[in-house]
């Protein structure tokens, strides 16, 4: 059955684009956790849109973490069910659950991912537990060398910028976003976390395109720059990719 825990819409938009997983600059620690599944038994929770791998999770208040923990990559497993394979799958938090509280951490996950934690042929068996105890721990994500993606909100204009950033290897999560201005080295605008995977600036003047995008991630702290991430003559409703020009 699936979880009748509430589900907000604040959708993170951080793609799972069949990715591979490392646990580079990760222990291999195993904590417990509670998981139930949400959506259709085989769906992809709250994004069935290609590319999207259906292996994404929504993520109770302490994986969250008011929206800054969406993008963050972790395998989960489970042991105490007959129907549990012991082997990990690995999702991504693109969601909050904020009625997941019974536990201090909790995955409500995709059908898809919740039954792949199952044995052979018995995904169906296992998501009929509806809620599990499961171990977790955080891993890094790769995209497979996808460059980092930023849809411009459609509400954008010169004056006020907000994007959703989107292909973030390594931690996934961000804590900031700097952006600077054509014609500007030097002076690096701090943007405002909206929601989710979205980053605004509401600058009160004109802005000068082409744009570069400095990003600060939640977990090691490591900064990546994007130099001209978005272009002159950038369009609101558009999604530009770049790679990452130099890591500090």
């Amino acid at each position: 059955m699936a979880s009748t825990l509430v589900q907000a819409s604040s959708f993170c938009f951080v793609l799972a684009l069949l990715a591979i997983f490392s646990l580079l600059d990760y222990c291999s620690c195993w904590s417990s956790a509670g998981a139930t599944w949400y959506g259709s038994a085989t769906g992809a929770g709250s994004d069935e849109q290609s590319p999207f791998s259906s292996m994404v999770s929504a993520g109770g208040p302490s994986l969250f973490k008011s929206g800054k923990g969406c993008g963050a990559c972790y395998q989960v497993k489970c042991t105490d069910n007959a129907a549990c394979s012991g082997n990990p799958v690995t999702v991504v938090i693109t969601d909050e659950c904020p009625g997941c509280v019974s536990e201090s951490v909790h995955f409500d996950m995709s059908g898809t991912s919740f039954g792949a934690m199952a044995n052979s042929g018995q995904a169906n068996q296992l998501r009929s537990a509806g809620q599990l105890q499961v171990q977790y721990q955080r891993v890094q994500c790769d995209y497979g060398g996808v460059n980092i993606a930023f849809h411009v909100d459609s509400g954008s204009n010169s004056y006020y910028f907000a994007v959703v950033i989107e292909f973030v290897d390594g931690d996934g999560d961000l804590n900031a976003v700097d952006l600077r201005q054509a014609l500007d080295s030097d002076t690096w605008q701090s943007m405002q976390h909206s929601w989710g995977a979205v980053w605004k600036l509401d600058n009160g003047s004109a802005m000068k395109a082409p744009f570069s995008i400095r990003l600060t991630t939640l977990e090691s702290g490591k900064v990546l720059v994007i130099t001209d991430a978005i272009p002159a003559g950038w369009t609101a409703g558009t999604t530009y990719q770049s790679a990452v020009n130099y890591q500090v």
